[in-house]
């Protein structure tokens, strides 16, 4: 029988795809232009399932998708003024969440409400507030890249990558990857230039030799031609500094001068209530060429050669979803500094396994009165 130990056992290591994303900061649901006057769409966050809704005069607001009398979603409904009303029995909910007409009771006493999120717009996007609403007003917007800077053209991308969203930070911050994109990006090495690091923030830094001679046509028109020279140590042409500064993630190019000429936002979104499918929002604004026009005739080569990356980005984090989900959890062996510090960040500012994130505010009979629809 072997000696009793005055050791304490190892602390159980949390596994990160088990980390919930925190709700105390702004995220998007839709792209403005995708909800009309007097329309309204379903989204969700999470296991949250939330209705937008644009009225015919006035801001956009967010609404728990669900009908307090039969948990219909209200996305469904018809937007009637400034209210949104249930499409199975014509329930009618304000801006706050307050139930402000059934049509066979009369104005008299009503049942309570629905939860409500704060909203806003910016940068072409729906943002709403999951967390605590009380901390919204003091919690700002993320930088939306170069998005209102009419030097940079800018383009919006929203795919769905079916996996926690830890994997898009990982993915993004480690630029030895790109051995994956060899047959986009041509024969490139990584060169890990440095790092920085806060409280809620990591950035790594990295420039790129190229050893062969192929190089993309929309890298060209916008970086200039990258010279393969095998008897020298090729210069830093470009830094790339990528940057998680929870739970958004950065990406920014700056020539061998320093000045800005490509910067990417994202931000992971989860939608699915077991957290394993991340609806992405991106920004990537490019610097416009001297050249007039030119950034539009290279635009949809851009385009093209950026979604044959991201594409093979999503099946190879797609795989790690499905690894993780056949061994019954992470398995992962991570050697690179930067991303093992990656990992502890998100880690402490996510929602350890079995936390309540419900903090939503709840609607009551004694709020101010929305107008009643007519």
């Amino acid at each position: 029988m072997p000696e009793p130990t005055n050791s304490s056992p190892a602390p159980l290591k949390i596994d990160l795809r088990r980390v919930d994303i925190n709700p105390d900061f702004w995220y998007p649901l839709a792209w403005s232009k995708d909800l009309k006057r007097g329309k309204t769409i379903g989204r969700r966050f999470g296991r949250f399932p939330i209705a937008l809704v644009r009225p015919e005069e006035g801001s956009v607001f967010a609404l728990e998708d669900r009908c307090a009398h039969r948990q219909v979603p209200l996305s469904l409904g018809k937007v009637s003024g400034e209210a949104v009303q249930c499409c199975y029995h014509g329930w009618a909910y304000g801006r706050s969440g307050r139930c402000i007409d059934v049509p066979y009771l009369g104005k008299g006493k009503l049942p309570n409400g629905v939860k409500t999120y704060p909203c806003r717009e910016a940068g072409g996007m729906i943002f709403i507030f999951p967390g605590d609403a009380e901390k919204a007003e003091s919690v700002p917007l993320p930088p939306l890249a170069q998005v209102d800077n009419p030097a940079f053209k800018t383009r919006r991308f929203s795919p769905v990558v079916k996996c926690h969203y830890t994997f898009m930070h990982e993915n993004l911050m480690d630029m030895n990857h790109q051995f994956l994109h060899r047959r986009q990006m041509g024969q490139i090495r990584a060169r890990f230039l440095g790092q920085d690091a806060g409280e809620n923030f990591i950035e790594a830094r990295y420039s790129f030799a190229r050893t062969g001679n192929q190089q993309p046509l929309a890298e060209r028109l916008i970086f200039g031609k990258h010279h393969d020279d095998p008897n020298r140590e090729q210069p830093v042409e470009e830094v790339v500094s990528i940057r998680t500064t929870y739970p958004y993630q950065s990406l920014k190019i700056h020539d061998k001068d320093g000045d800005l000429i490509m910067e990417l936002f994202s931000v992971y979104v989860p939608n699915m209530a077991d957290g394993m499918s991340t609806q992405c929002f991106g920004l990537l604004s490019v610097l416009r060429p001297k050249t007039p026009f030119l950034i539009d005739m290279i635009w949809p080569a851009l385009g093209i050669f950026t979604h044959r990356i991201f594409e093979e980005d999503r099946e190879i984090m797609e795989l790690e979803q499905n690894a993780w989900r056949e061994l019954g959890g992470d398995h992962n062996v991570e050697v690179f500094p930067i991303v093992r510090k990656l990992r502890d960040l998100l880690a402490q500012n996510g929602v350890a396994p079995g936390t309540d994130t419900t903090a939503q505010t709840e609607v009551s009979r004694e709020q101010p009165a929305d107008p009643v629809v007519v």
